[in-house]
Parts: C-alpha cells; structure tokens; sequence
C-alpha cells in the first residue's frame, strides 16, 4: 500500500468530520513519520519497565490508567521507562478523554521526533474509531472491472465480458429504484477477513456511466443524489455471459461461491440472450439472498418438499399395492 503518515491521519480525520476529534498538541516535526500496522498499543507495561514484545510500531494510546499512572512516575521522579519507551521510534501516542502530557512528557517526546495528538473521546470509543479507520486503510484492496449497485439493501457486483450489457443492466436497475456504487472499475478491499467493501477506483468518476450510443452519463444528474452511494459490502457476485446452448445452466438453484480476498462470495452465472430480462432476475436474487440471511432456502425447500411427496408416494403405492396375508 501507499505510505500512510500520521499527518495522514489527521487529514482523514477531518474529511470524516473529526470523527476521532484528534488535534495535535506538540512534537508537529514527528507527524511525518509513517504508520506500518493497523495494531494499536496500551503502553501499562512498558511504562512499568517490562519492554519484552513492545508494539513500538503501533500507535500508543493513553488512556486514563496509562496517565494516572504517568503522574505516579513524575511524583517519584522515576522516568527511566519513559525515556526508554522514546527511544522506540514509535508512530504517535494519543492521550484520551481530553488529557494533557505534562511539560517533562512532551520534552523528552518532542526530543525523540515523536508527536502527540489529543482526542476528547474515552479510550474505549476512540479505539473502536481508530481500528475501524486502520483496518480500512491497511486492508488488502484489489480492483476489477465491473459494475456494483445496491439493490434491496444488497451489494451486487455485476461482472463479465465487455459489452455483455453490465452498465445497461445497472442502468435499468436505477431507473427501477435502485442505488449505482461504481461503473467500470471497482475497488474491493478486505475488511478484518470478514467482508468485502466496493467503491469507486476514483470517486470524483465512480458515479459516472458510459453507455454505448449515448456516451457518458452523470447518475446523480440525472436520477439525483438518491440514486448514488459511495461504498458498499459486496453480498452477491453477478456473471453475465452470452447463452451458450451446449452448456447446462443452473436451474434448482445450486449454491455457488467465488473466492475474493479470501472471503467466500454467492454466485450467480445469468446467462443472456433476447427476450430474458435482466435487471428482474438480479433484482429477485437480491430478494433471493436476502430471504437467505435470514434462513430461507427455496431450493432448499423445495427438495425437501420432492422427498415428502416421494415418501408418502411410495407409502402409498406399498399401502395398496401389497395384499394382507394371514
């Protein structure tokens, strides 16, 4: 991934509207230095003089403990693990619920080329913040050509060849009510190996199609700002293909999945062809897929229904068929 600083950080931090409130209040020559990991670290131990795995790489957030116990260790003018912790080159630390180092803290931090950034939110609010920002920004991220909507409340991603009709399909399904991410190009990335989030290789393009014949098209101007969204979880893959008679298509509704980033994504192959309408059969796999989070299978269902009628046929058949000996 590109380098990542911690002035970085801030800037992010202010494009999402200070959601962690951070502001730095000394050491601006360390807001260069570059974060590695998406690890934060609680540095009790440390302070305390046991440095064996110290996270020095992560950032070092000090919560109300950590600066109770940084007063203890002034009041006994004990320092030496703090000095120690600075020789670390360590990102940033981040004092929580508003706190302020003292002048000794910020000397010896400021003598290390370290920065010191504040936030008003508890440590506990603030690392949930922080670690869902990091691992966003340290996910594994691939990007593929193809289209992806929202559509009933699912991430659908539309692959196949060019000029199998994706953006045409997408274009149908915004016109019927339905919400466009990205035309094209999709950036994907891997969050926490648990999903998958889409948005637009470039946001300031995401929202823009191209449709043979007409050229491009500015989907907000034209359906409104509801019709957009700038990121969503891909929760259904969509290959379009020309039919090929020789081939058996999938009719019961067998579960297919794709493998992306290392998370096992349902998949449908939809053939094309005259006469099939598209955007209906992906909007009722999108109801499809939401009937199956919540723990109905139709196929499931209905094979389940053929081995009753099966059994109760064959009782019946043995209950008529077979003459009673005494």
């Amino acid at each position: 991934m590109p380098s990542f600083s911690i002035l970085d950080l801030l800037d992010l931090d202010l494009k999402e509207h200070n959601h962690l409130q951070l502001t730095c209040i000394a050491g601006r020559s360390g807001l260069s230095r570059e974060l590695t990991t998406s690890k934060i670290s609680r540095p009790g131990l440390p302070l305390s003089g046991f440095f064996d795995e110290f996270s020095f790489d992560s950032i070092q957030v000090f919560g109300r403990g950590e600066q109770q116990y940084l007063k203890k260790l002034e009041s006994k003018n004990t320092l030496e693990s703090l000095e120690k912790l600075f020789s670390y080159p360590i990102p940033t630390c981040i004092f929580c619920d508003g706190g302020n180092p003292s002048k000794r803290f910020i000397e010896i931090a400021e003598r290390s080329g370290c920065s010191i950034l504040q936030t008003d939110l508890d440590s506990a609010g603030f690392n949930r913040g922080l670690i869902q920002m990091l691992d966003e920004i340290f996910a594994d991220t691939i990007t593929i050509h193809g289209v992806l909507v929202e559509v009933y409340g699912i991430g659908v991603l539309i692959l196949g060849d060019s000029g199998v009709g994706k953006s045409e399909t997408a274009l149908e399904l915004i016109d019927r009510g339905h919400r466009l991410i990205s035309d094209d190009t999709v950036k994907l990335r891997n969050i926490s190996d648990t999903f998958l989030i889409g948005s637009g290789e470039n946001p300031s393009l995401a929202h823009h199609m191209e449709i043979r014949g007409l050229g491009i098209l500015n989907l907000a101007n034209l359906f409104g700002v509801g019709a957009i969204r700038d990121k969503k979880q891909v929760q259904l893959m969509v290959h379009l293909e020309e039919w090929d008679s020789n081939k058996n298509y999938d009719r019961i509704g067998e579960e297919m999945k794709e493998n992306l980033l290392g998370i096992e994504i349902p998949k449908l192959i939809i053939p094309v062809k005259p006469g099939r309408n598209v955007p209906i059969i992906i909007e009722t796999a999108a109801r499809n897929e939401r009937l199956k989070k919540l723990g109905y299978y139709s196929a499931k269902e209905f094979d389940q229904s053929v081995l009753k009628w099966l059994e109760s046929e064959s009782a019946r058949n043995l209950y008529y068929n077979n003459e009673e000996t005494f």
